[in-house]
């Protein structure tokens, strides 16, 4: 572990790293041939050094913006540090992002310089420069040849320029948030607001070291994976692979061999159900042991467990659980989760085969981190404690009288600087006392581990004025692997309905296994398959949920919520009022019917 110290900014983190682990393996890509090839902390900082001179040779310098266009991979981390040292603001977009969004980012952030990954992004954005004024070069990462990022850093290498170490205060990046309604709005947040962050991750995970490897999965222009992934792996001297696709997950998991996971919950809840899904198509020994562990595992949890249930769990996890680690590398130990709520069985299941999971919780707004679990404090269904130096406050004016819940409001050091050019959006997110309103429904316990309850904005009350909060509902519905998508409605109505979106590949085992026919659509709209799932839903939600709160309707959609058809965001939220209103006339028939 790296030692406490006052790092308060991201390019003397950099130099601390690199430093101090120079010859260190640090960033590792996936080749051709599907194996890693990995570049030491020393490789690494001769380029950022490069290419901050190169930056710096085109007339990038203190508080001018650097945007990049990538997925993660070792030039986007080459080019955030070489910004960095140069006072610069790092501007982040996704290679998915529409367009007409990075064009928007790009000329609300002013940048100057903007990196794109490869020459189909080129393409689109090349006539950028004559609509923004503030963009004066487009630079492609891909290739050698003119124009590129390699040129710059050639530039560079005969042009150094010595590193800024930029004021605590200084704006970093500017990360936009998705955007569930208009524009995105462009988050800033200072190096302090970052580096106090990291300091307060390893605060709360001291065991993590030099020694560590993580895989990444989650998109580092996301401040939850910048954060608590590269940043705390680079001071500490770890090691991070980056995975090829969601595609070739376990592949890259037994090249990596990593030893942490950072992930949102719907990579862990497709691991759990593909898992129970393998056990039982394959039935036999295996099949029986793994539910016979899992059934000891539980025992041992609620200390009703005896020497048999040792000997069967024992068993189990020399047969079973560990073929299951051995495919994740043999050396995953722990993982940790946010952005959304986890069913506490899925991270009860993670802990049971070997692999500890922790919940944790933040927003963008917050860089990101507000509270975690962790090995020495952890509370299933909770998002843990406030990290160090963060206070959480939970404001009941806002809600409905008697409630035991309320607004959870943020304070510390890793409160953002506000949003760019938006003063009225900060002031209505901020409290006069320098606090964050999150939004969220939330309540501290007796222990100080913080549960979340609810979204402000996404609660709603149900015609007899009960409410109903539907997050929790949608996660446990689509914990069943015939279910990609769920969305609760049910807003001034009598009862909830919900719009449930059938899992193509799972829907077809079941067509098979039932002799039906047909293609996903087809399937979807069969009414015994229709009446199967929403029985399946009901089943999964009694007694977890009062009766007003469970779908009495169904609506079946083929088409499921991404990225590309704008019904979730780049963090894989759903945007709620896009899909209510395509699918809205759906609902009102079911309303409608006798």
């Amino acid at each position: 572990m790296v030692q406490q110290e006052q790092i308060d900014n991201l390019a003397l983190l950099w130099e601390k790293a690199a430093s101090r682990h120079a010859d260190k393996p640090y960033i590792g890509t996936r080749n051709p041939s599907g194996t890693y090839d990995w570049v030491t902390f020393r490789e690494v900082d001769q380029r950022i050094r490069n290419l901050r001179g190169g930056l710096s040779k085109i007339g990038v310098g203190r508080g001018d913006a650097v945007g990049i266009i990538a997925n993660n991979r070792l030039e986007w981390v080459i080019a955030a540090f070489a910004t960095y040292s140069l006072g610069a603001r790092y501007v982040t977009m996704y290679e998915s992002e529409l367009i007409q969004t990075c064009r928007y980012i790009v000329n609300d952030a002013s940048v100057k310089v903007l990196l794109v990954s490869k020459q189909d992004i080129f393409e689109k954005v090349k006539d950028f420069p004559s609509g923004i004024p503030s963009l004066q070069k487009i630079i492609l990462i891909e290739g050698q040849g003119k124009g590129t990022m390699a040129e710059l850093e050639r530039t560079g290498a005969s042009n150094p320029v010595k590193a800024v170490h930029p004021d605590r205060d200084e704006i970093a990046g500017l990360i936009y948030t998705s955007g569930t309604t208009g524009d995105p709005k462009g988050v800033l947040i200072s190096h302090w607001n970052f580096c106090s962050n990291v300091m307060a991750c390893l605060d709360r995970y001291p065991h993590l070291s030099a020694e560590d490897r993580c895989m990444n999965i989650l998109p580092w222009a996301h401040s939850y994976a910048q954060t608590v992934e590269l940043y705390v792996f680079t001071i500490n001297g770890g090691s991070i692979g980056i995975m090829g696709s969601t595609a070739t997950i376990v592949q890259d998991m037994a090249q990596i061999r990593p030893t942490f996971v950072v992930a949102v919950p719907r990579v862990f809840n497709k691991i759990f159900e593909n898992l129970h899904a393998a056990m039982n198509e394959k039935g036999g020994l295996a099949k029986s042991l793994f539910f016979a562990g899992l059934k000891s595992a539980k025992a041992r949890r609620n200390g009703g467990s005896g020497i048999m249930d040792g000997i069967v769990y024992a068993i189990a996890d020399r047969i079973v659980f560990q073929k299951i680690r051995d495919r994740f590398g043999g050396r995953l130990r722990e993982a940790l989760t946010g952005a959304a709520a986890i069913s506490p069985e899925i991270s009860y299941f993670f802990d049971d085969i070997g692999i500890n999971l922790y919940e944790s919780y933040g927003m963008t707004e917050l860089s990101p981190g507000i509270t975690a679990n962790a090995p020495t404090a952890n509370k299933k269904g909770s998002v843990g404690r406030p990290l160090m130096g963060v206070k959480v406050v939970i404001d009941q004016s806002v809600v409905e009288e008697g409630a035991r819940d309320g607004e959870i409001v943020v304070y510390g050091p890793n409160v953002m600087r506000g949003y760019h050019n938006k003063p009225e959006l900060t002031q209505a997110a901020m409290t006069p006392d320098g606090g964050i309103r999150t939004g969220d429904r939330g309540r501290l316990d007796e222990d100080g581990f913080l549960y979340i309850t609810g979204r402000i904005k996404e609660q709603f009350k149900l015609e007899n004025a009960k409410f109903v909060f539907p997050a929790a509902m949608e996660e446990d519905i689509t914990l069943n692997p015939l279910i990609q998508n769920a969305l609760i409605y049910g807003d001034n109505r009598p009862y909830t309905v919900c719009l449930v979106v059938p899992d193509p590949i799972a829907l077809k085992k079941y067509a098979e296994a039932h002799n039906l026919s047909g293609d996903p659509g087809t399937l979807s709209r069969n009414r015994d398959v229709q009446g199967m799932i929403g029985k399946e839903i009901s089943r999964s939600l009694a007694g977890k949920y009062g009766g007003y709160e469970i779908p009495k309707k169904f609506v079946f959609i083929h088409e499921p919520f991404s990225v590309d058809n704008g019904m979730i965001t780049q963090t894989m939220k759903m945007k709620r009022k896009v899909i209510l209103d395509k699918h809205m006339p759906e609902i009102e028939a079911l309303y409608s019917e006798a």
